[in-house]
């Protein structure tokens, strides 16, 4: 597989993973740190270093905007929910230091 596709082939499994998060609001940050160990916060960051490594001028709100299709703040207040005891204790155990 030559480059070009390869990207291209990248380029479109970030966009329907990020169309994914999108339609799963339902799936809190906490649920995806404790199963997987990112979340979309995660994918944000990584999405504003790749844009720095290329030169590119964002900042993290942009950058988070660009994974959940809308601004943080109106994403959280339409769809977070406050971590149960639970969450928050699987997080803490799964993420030392956090």
């Amino acid at each position: 597989m030559d480059k070009a596709t390869e990207t291209e082939l990248e380029a479109a499994a970030f966009r329907r993973l990020v169309e994914h998060l999108r339609e799963r609001t339902d799936v809190q940050n906490i649920d995806l740190m404790n199963l997987a160990g990112f979340c979309r916060n995660c994918l944000s960051k990584y999405y504003l270093a790749a844009a720095e490594d290329r030169g590119v001028e964002m900042d993290y709100d942009k950058a988070r905007e660009v994974v959940y299709g809308m601004p943080y703040g109106a994403w959280k207040e339409k769809y977070q929910t406050e971590a149960t005891a639970e969450q928050k204790a699987k997080f803490t155990e799964s993420n030392p230091g956090h």
